[in-house]
């Protein structure tokens, strides 16, 4: 059980969390023809577009309700209209996922007032869905805006009956990236299962090139594969922060569900498959058995340099999660652990102590470790501290294949094992090379 910690002080320095808009945006941007939109100003947008693109590498769709400082006074709602039509008429999306910024939440915007009053008013938006998640940015992080955003989506879809034995819902958390998705699909499939993931940003940001332009996502989870959510026969929740998605869903259409906090490691990743065994009544496909027998190898040529290392850790709550139980499977320790945003995990994680802080309270406790693992932004701190750093989570703007980088089951563990160790290499040849140096310049 660790002790959960919350800094005293009054500033933010060098901060670790991304907000909720931009985490709410990124779930969005798992759904075919949709457009997010920003209800706020041009700035908040901007960032997040900016933070997305760096990462994905990719032209990333957003859009903003452009508040100024007469509309903030004077209330949003023709902003929000006009937004809205102008995007149906220039980008024809499908759906629209609208978010929230601390800018409008802090005035109290009556959005689902709007959106009915709007409907009222124009009822050739009558086929538009148009999702409505509220993400205030000054609380919450990434990964709360995602589960929101789920959460709101499946609110949102309409019942339906007819169950489909084969077919299941993943509902993938913001852990998980466009390469996990992938690799997730392939193993649930492999067992003659149809999975609609939601949302599934193994689609819409795996990298590929499209033969037009198109302003709105091209690919992900379709209105119509939301519309049939009600015919899954179970719900495969992946991350914690799934676990409230997966609740609406068995109250809605009375379908069963299971939470896997990660598909990181051997044992994990051994539940999961033994769960789609179970699913569909087939066994395990023999690939997946001479991967299992892989990692074993991979583990035993790897634990050598695992093995009693410190390592310090920023992550959201989720990532940290799987990160750190799969290092502890490994050997490791966990020297510091500093995360964003309050989750029903922290407490169980085995080990002392976690902050709930920013990039200064990891540098402070990260003295003396082996290992950092977080995003681009601890790199300076890397450098301050000669402790080599592990890119994870969002932003990574400094390594290239962001989108598709897999850490998921039996092959995805393997890269991350291979990675990680391959910096502990490095390390320590750097470490014997200085001892080593002035023995060399003398002869």
């Amino acid at each position: 059980m660790a002790i959960v910690t919350v800094p005293n002080k009054s500033v933010t320095v060098n901060p670790l969390k991304q907000s909720q808009a931009l985490g709410a945006s990124l779930a969005f941007l798992g759904l075919k023809g949709t457009m997010p939109l920003f209800h706020g100003s041009q700035g908040c947008t901007a960032f997040a577009k900016v933070v997305l693109v760096r990462h994905f590498r990719e032209a990333i769709p957003l859009a903003t309700t452009a508040m100024t400082e007469v509309t903030t006074i004077l209330g949003g709602e023709e902003n929000v209209e006009q937004a809205i039509l102008t995007l149906v008429e220039k980008a024809k999306p499908e759906i629209i996922g609208l978010c929230t910024t601390g800018l409008t939440e802090t005035r109290g915007d009556d959005i689902e007032r709007f959106l009915k009053d709007i409907r009222k008013r124009h009822p050739e938006l009558d086929h538009l869905a148009i999702v409505f998640a509220p993400t205030p940015d000054f609380k919450g992080a990434l990964q709360d805006g995602f589960a929101v955003a789920v959460e709101s989506i499946v609110k949102e879809v309409p019942k339906a009956g007819g169950i489909k034995p084969e077919q299941i819902t993943i509902l993938a958390g913001s852990a998980f990236t466009p390469g996990d998705v992938q690799e997730v699909r392939e193993m649930v499939t492999s067992f003659g299962l149809e999975p609609i993931f939601v949302p599934d940003l193994g689609a819409s940001l795996d990298g590929h090139l499209e033969d037009d332009y198109s302003a709105v996502t091209v690919s992900g989870t379709t209105l119509k594969q939301l519309r049939s959510l009600g015919s899954s026969a179970f719900t495969l929740a992946l991350g914690e922060s799934m676990r409230s998605a997966a609740k609406i869903l068995q109250e809605r259409f009375n379908t069963d569900y299971e939470v896997f906090r990660d598909l990181t490691g051997l044992e994990a990743v051994d539940e999961f498959l033994q769960a789609l065994s179970v699913l569909s009544g087939n066994p395990v496909p023999e690939k997946y058995r001479r991967q299992r027998r892989q990692l074993q190898d991979a583990m035993l040529d790897t634990h050598f340099y695992f093995g009693a290392k410190r390592v310090s850790l920023a992550l959201e709550p989720d990532l940290m999660w799987s990160t750190v139980q799969f290092l502890q499977s490994m050997g490791a320790s966990i020297h510091a652990a500093v995360t964003t945003t309050r989750s029903p995990l922290l407490e169980h994680l085995p080990i002392k102590n976690v902050t709930i802080g920013d990039l200064e309270d990891l540098e402070d406790l990260a003295v003396g470790s082996d290992l950092l693992i977080g995003n681009s932004n601890v790199n300076t701190i890397s450098k301050r501290l000669s402790i080599p750093l592990y890119r994870l989570g969002i932003p990574i703007y400094d390594r290239l294949g962001n989108g598709l980088f897999t850490k998921v089951g039996y092959r995805g563990t393997m890269e991350v094992l291979f990675g990680i160790g391959n910096l502990f290499v490095a390390h320590e040849e750097s470490l014997m090379m200085k001892q080593w140096q002035p023995i060399i310049n003398k002869e």
